[in-house]
């Protein structure tokens, strides 16, 4: 059934995964930072394939065969607090962690968690003389193959 993932799609900031799979236990989400309700924009969080052409001279075709992979890069734009400051210190240049997205909710058992190691690159506020609401950009480095579409831990 098709859904919206605004009111759906949770996203959280984990400080440690230990397994080497990147599958969290459900104490290691419950210690994260839940970032969906601050979340105005997000970016990336997807790999994309470098394809290599493969000419041939017995074709104007060009046929192309999977390359390697890599990640999109990757950001989350956020509101910014006018009395607090999390996203500039947890989030702060530099700091590293696991961003869990769960894309169809973070309901126990269900599908849809997707993992992905990451350094944050940049925390920068958007300065704008335009009528809208103070934001922050936070860019993110994805270090290593993330772990797309696992099985959301049980609750405890």
């Amino acid at each position: 059934m098709r859904f919206n993932r605004k009111g759906t799609t949770k996203i959280k900031f984990l400080p440690t995964v230990a397994s080497a799979a990147l599958l969290p236990t459900r104490a290691e989400i419950t210690a994260g930072n839940d970032l969906t309700q601050g979340i105005h924009t997000l970016d990336g969080w997807t790999i994309e394939n470098q394809a290599i052409p493969t000419p041939d001279m017995g074709s104007t075709f060009v046929p192309k065969i999977d390359g390697d992979d890599e990640a999109a890069d990757s950001s989350l734009g956020f509101y910014e607090d006018n009395t607090l400051d999390d996203i500039e210190t947890d989030l702060a240049k530099g700091t590293t962690g696991f961003m869990c997205i769960f894309s169809k909710g973070d309901v126990p058992s269900g599908k849809g968690l997707d993992v992905f190691p990451v350094k944050v690159a940049s925390n920068s506020k958007q300065y704008t003389a335009d009528s809208e609401a103070a934001k922050i950009l936070v860019q993110f480095v994805i270090t290593d193959l993330p772990a797309q579409n696992q099985t959301v831990p049980a609750a405890v």
